[in-house]
């Protein structure tokens, strides 16, 4: 950890991409920003970019690149800005970049994931459509290319630390030796004590009013519905080689405990801590060397009691369609993810209520499954699928 380290954050005014600067920002004799990307808020990038003397940013468009001009306070030389997709792949591929977090929500952010990796980066994966809708193309490019793929959800992040690594983070072609299977947890969301079946009026603020973690409109909704989860464990099953039978979801409420592993010897093991952020990331960028994250200690005295709960088939209807889009194969997970988003885009927007979201995943899946089998073997092969199950779920809102 001698060595400074230069770090280009993809997404960087999300609430991954804030937290990764701040802990970035503590240690300004190991970390330098090399590069930061937004798709919105021009101010809030610029910020950004001032504070962390960011070399290059990279914005989606012309007018957002005037946006970030008028943003920049003048008599202060600016980073250079690129605009583009292809801006964004190769910013996350160049030489001026040891660490790439990648933390774009959403399919929008799978080229510059797949690019880093391509580049023998560390990556420090918060894209869970890099694995979700493209787990073989993206796990043989970290192989082939010696990348190291570092997980920052929490739950993954949690699972790698208890597992066997040697200081090492690439891409297993089998579960670890001696581990019966994976443990993820789940909070349960602000409805865990609500029947699906009479949750079809929820709003939007509703079902973005997390109980314990702080993030996005979007991801929190796909953790209301245990969607998140749901992409988790197909996370899970590319992440550590594991078969989905030996993948399994246990509620609990206080988000302390963030996943275990459970070894053949009966050992279980598990990595606690405060539900921020700022852990993984910081485990993530200082890998194996442990970094102060700004994290407050865990105090488990004070909370007094931790409770876990089954995720019983039927009470979490998303959570199921997952493992049964993960036991189809790669086509039926891209159809699950894409779907997903038209939906949660369109209950967002107030064209479709909360329960229709496990209604429009599961009729993509249905017709997924009709479909001529395709060959899976290429970022462009993954992305044409997205945008057909896109373009059929869309359709199916419309009428909905």
């Amino acid at each position: 950890m001698s060595a400074m380290r230069r770090v280009t954050v993809l997404g960087s005014t999300g609430s991954i991409g804030c937290s990764t600067l701040d802990v970035i920002a503590r240690h300004p004799d190991r970390y330098a920003v090399h590069g930061l990307s937004a798709y919105s808020r021009m101010d809030k990038l610029a910020e950004q970019a001032l504070a962390s003397r960011a070399a290059v940013v990279v914005v989606p468009d012309t007018a957002a690149r005037t946006a970030f001009q008028q943003a920049w306070p003048s008599g202060v030389t600016p980073p250079e800005i690129r605009v583009g997709v292809q801006a964004l792949a190769d910013t996350a591929a160049e030489s001026g970049t040891d660490s790439v977090m990648a933390a774009i929500v959403g399919a929008a952010g799978l080229p510059a994931a797949l690019a880093a990796a391509r580049a023998g980066k560390r990556v420090l994966l918060a894209n869970k459509e890099a694995l979700v809708a493209a787990g073989s193309v993206f796990m043989r490019a970290v192989r082939e290319n010696g990348a190291e793929l570092l997980p920052i959800d929490s739950e993954h992040n949690a699972i790698f630390q208890c597992l066997p690594h040697g200081g090492r983070a690439g891409a297993p072609s089998a579960p670890a030796p001696g581990v019966r299977r994976l443990i993820l947890t789940a909070s349960g969301g602000p409805f865990r004590l609500r029947r699906w079946q009479d949750l079809a009026d929820i709003t939007p603020d509703e079902a973005c009013a997390h109980p314990n973690w702080s993030m996005g409109r979007k991801i929190s909704v796909d953790s209301a519905t245990m969607v998140n989860k749901g992409l988790e464990v197909i996370e899970a099953h590319w992440l550590f080689a594991m078969p989905p039978e030996r993948i399994e979801v246990l509620v609990h409420p206080q988000s302390v405990v963030h996943s275990m592993v459970e070894y053949a010897d009966g050992s279980v093991l598990a990595q606690l801590g405060q539900p921020d952020m700022r852990t993984p990331i910081a485990y993530g960028l200082g890998f194996p060397a442990r970094l102060e994250s700004g994290v407050s200690p865990l105090d488990l005295a004070s909370r007094g009691r931790l409770d876990f709960e089954a995720a019983e088939p039927g009470r979490y209807p998303c959570l199921d369609l997952a493992f049964q889009a993960l036991r189809a194969g790669q086509g039926a997970c891209i159809a699950f993810n894409a779907a997903n988003e038209v939906a949660v885009a369109a209950f967002l927007a107030g064209r479709l209520r909360y329960t229709a979201i496990a209604e429009c995943i599961e009729s993509a899946l249905s017709w997924q499954a009709g479909q001529a089998s395709a060959t899976l073997d290429s970022l462009e092969s993954v992305l044409a699928l997205d945008q057909a199950v896109r373009e059929q779920a869309s359709r199916a809102e419309a009428v909905s």
